[in-house]
Order: structure tokens, then C-alpha cells, then sequence
């Protein structure tokens, strides 16, 4: 069976063959360790600093070993494997080159000191077999002091969260506005962040409000090692069960956290959502009707044709365009959910079926920034995506009612050529 470290092996002897043996002079192996800080910013307490080790070894490397420093004031992870390759030197000559990427997580302010790595190699020192051990320098390593008004590493409340982003999404099963009296759901929310590890990730959030009895899940809590630092990942699970008969507002639960790159205080959010109220709650209202009365069925009748009436005046009057109620509950899911590329189908049946109300949403500029916005999410890439866009909000917004504009409350009377007019002469 072939092992990563024989692979690694033959490796360096290839790339061995590709530098001449010659007699090791000053200069010719260095290591060098650099701290990749944000904006060249001390970071803060548990924030994630990344630390890239490069060696460059003008001779023949035969074996290999990284001695890492203990850390002792460090939580820290690596990045994917090693990578070696060659590189050119200032004066034209080639030589290995060897990367390794480590993300750091300080545990306290104050100012500390990585000590040296040390890269043991076994080199051909001029046709000689020797072993020799070549060591980065000490590493200064301040790291910050909370300066905020409120919040901080240090601080026991809010629960300290610095990360690059932050995503939250959130599903139910069923859909909660469907629950009847004594119904439950489950309710799962997902939260991610990247540049940090899972244990730095805040404990289940509390979920309570009149009217339901909550039951909370396990959490599920795991790392995914990316070549850019790690992404925690904390899988929360409540079963939640409607006590009473009524519509039950569950409110939105915000997570502060610190943005490591622009380094300020942001927000994420756990969407509201609304218990009860999308089916009838009462069994009284689920019975079958008894057969109608002639005068109730004659009453019914007038009352249809009176609707038709008022209906053919509010199509043709200056009336107001919105989602009907199917719609527009899909599109608070998909929203709430954090599916971008879900609201924007939903949009662009809108655009088909209602293409009036559409026209309306782009003749308000706020409203149609952020539709463009929605279409750089869903369609751009990775690197214009807008991190900023309220989808929740966003569907609130297009689930407003619109009133037309006075050009668009009456269509204008076509206009017929005359029958008998002239004609054109040949």
C-alpha cells in the first residue's frame, strides 16, 4: 500500500535530482514564518491569524521533518498538506521551495512570542550525507486589548464571535404557520463561520415565547478544513409544540459578531417566523357545512354577481397590484431560509404573471438596487456576492401592496384606421 509519506518521499528525491550536489553555503537554507494579519491590524483574543512557513533549500533534500513549537498560548489547526516545488533564485539558480499554512487562535491579550520552527532536513552536502537543522526566527506576537464600548473577548455577554462571515439558515418541518393546537415542528438552524474552529462557536441560542413548549436537541458541532482557514459549522435543533389556539409571533434572535476584515461589529439573524395562522386553527372550522337554504343560495348568488362587479371596477380602476397569498408565503420561506437563488424563481414567475407589478418594483430606486443586487448573488461570482442583502426584508418589501400610476390605471383606447379611408396610391 502506498503511504502519503512515501509519496512524499519519492517526491523529494525527484526533486532532489533537480538540483545539483553542491557544497552548502551560507544563505543556501532558510525558513521563514509570516503572520498573515488583517490590514496589518493586532488581532484579538481567539481571532484567527494565519502563519505561512516557507523554506527555500538551495541543495539536495534527501528526508525531511517539521518541528513545531508547543504554542502553549495558542489554539492552532493546519491547512491542507504540505506543498514543494521549485523555485528561481535572484541570481537565476533554482531551488526547492517548501510551504506550510497554520491558523492560530490567541486565548489571551498581552504580548507573546512564537518560538523558531525548525525544518530537521537530510541533505547532500556536496556528495556527504548530513543532517542539519535549519530554524525560523521568534515571532513577536502582540495581541490586542478590546477597546469597544460594550462586548469583547472578554466579556460574558454578548458571546464573543470574531469570524471573516457568518451565514444562518434555518429550516422547519413542517412549516410552522401550519401548526394547529397541540402540533409540533422541528426547527433546525444551521450556523457557519468562516476562520474559526466549531468550539469557538456560541452554545444553542434560547428559544422561548408564550404559547409553545420547546424541547431542544442536541448540537452538532464540526470543523471543514478549507486552503483559507477553517468554517464551524453548529447545527441547533428544537421541537417546538403550539399550546394554544392562537397565532404565535416568535421573534428574531440576533448573534452579534465581529467582522475580522472590516473590522467592526455586524449582526447576524435568526429569522421571526409566525406560529399558526396559515390553516384554520379551530376543529369547528374544519367541519362540513349542512346543504344551503334556497334564499341563502339566491343571497349568494346576488352577492357573486355584485362581487364580479366590484372586481371588473378594481381591475379596471386605479386599484392597488400585489402577490397573492401563495406566492407571497413562498417567498418569505425561501427568504427566510437564506435560499437567494429560490426567490429570485420566484421572481421571475412574478415577472411572467404580473409583469405590471414588476414594472413597479423597478420604478422604486431603493427596491430595484436591491433586485440587482439579488441577481449579482444568485448569478455573479463567489467574489461579488452580496453579503449585505436582507432577503427576509426584501420579501417584505415585495409583498407590499402597489397602487399604479395614473398611465398605468387605464389602458388607452386602440385606435382603428377608418374602413373607407384613403388609399394608397400605387
Amino acid at each position: 500500500m502506498v503511504t502519503a509519506r512515501t509519496i512524499l518521499s519519492t517526491l523529494l528525491i525527484l526533486l532532489a535530482f533537480a538540483v545539483p550536489a553542491r557544497a552548502v553555503e551560507p544563505g543556501d537554507l532558510t525558513l521563514t514564518v509570516t503572520p498573515d494579519l488583517p490590514n496589518g491590524a493586532h488581532p484579538y483574543a481567539r481571532e484567527m491569524v494565519l502563519l505561512r512557513l516557507r523554506g527555500v533549500y538551495r541543495t539536495q533534500v534527501l528526508l525531511e521533518e517539521v518541528r513545531q513549537p508547543a504554542l502553549v498560548n495558542f489554539s492552532w489547526t493546519q491547512l491542507g498538506r504540505d506543498h514543494w516545488g521549485r523555485t528561481r533564485m535572484p541570481d537565476g539558480q533554482m531551488a526547492l521551495e517548501f510551504e506550510r499554512t497554520i491558523a492560530v487562535f490567541p486565548q489571551h491579550t498581552g504580548t507573546f512570542t512564537i518560538d523558531p520552527f525548525i525544518h530537521r532536513l537530510t541533505i547532500n552536502d556536496n556528495g556527504e550525507r548530513k543532517q542539519i537543522d535549519v530554524r525560523s526566527e521568534p515571532i513577536p506576537f502582540p495581541v490586542a486589548a478590546w477597546t469597544g464600548p460594550s462586548g469583547g473577548p472578554d466579556a460574558a455577554e454578548p458571546w464573543w464571535l470574531p469570524a471573516r462571515d457568518v451565514a444562518i439558515t434555518d429550516s422547519w418541518d413542517p412549516d410552522p404557520e401550519t401548526l394547529n393546537l397541540g402540533d409540533t415542528a422541528r426547527r433546525i438552524v444551521t450556523l457557519e463561520a468562516q476562520g474559526m474552529l466549531a468550539e469557538g462557536l456560541p452554545p444553542r441560542p434560547v428559544m422561548r415565547t408564550r404559547g409553545i413548549i420547546t424541547f431542544a436537541g442536541p448540537v452538532k458541532r464540526e470543523t471543514i478544513i478549507t486552503p483559507s482557514g477553517p468554517v464551524a459549522r453548529a447545527t441547533y435543533q428544537w421541537d417546538i409544540k403550539k399550546g394554544v389556539s392562537e397565532v404565535i409571533p416568535l421573534d428574531a434572535i440576533k448573534i452579534p459578531w465581529f467582522d475580522t476584515l472590516t473590522r467592526t461589529l455586524r449582526e447576524a439573524e435568526i429569522p421571526a417566523r409566525q406560529i399558526g395562522g396559515g390553516l384554520a386553527d379551530r376543529e369547528e372550522d374544519l367541519k362540513a357545512t349542512g346543504p344551503a337554504s334556497w334564499p341563502a343560495l339566491a343571497a349568494a348568488t346576488l352577492a357573486a354577481f355584485g362581487l364580479g362587479l366590484a372586481l371588473i371596477g378594481f381591475r379596471t380602476g386605479p386599484g392597488r397590484l400585489r402577490f397573492d397569498r401563495g406566492q407571497a408565503r413562498r417567498l418569505r420561506l425561501a427568504a427566510a431560509s437564506g435560499d437567494a437563488a429560490a426567490v429570485r424563481a420566484i421572481l421571475a414567475r412574478a415577472a411572467q404573471a404580473q409583469p405590471e407589478l414588476t414594472a413597479l418594483w423597478q420604478a422604486e430606486p431603493d427596491l430595484a438596487h436591491d433586485l440587482a443586487a439579488l441577481d449579482r448573488r444568485v448569478f455573479g461570482p463567489a467574489a461579488t456576492a452580496e453579503r449585505q442583502l436582507d432577503l427576509p426584508d426584501l420579501a417584505r418589501r415585495l409583498s407590499q401592496p402597489r397602487r399604479p400610476g395614473p398611465a398605468a390605471a387605464l389602458a388607452p383606447e386602440p385606435r382603428l384606421a377608418p374602413l373607407d379611408g384613403p388609399v394608397a396610391q400605387a
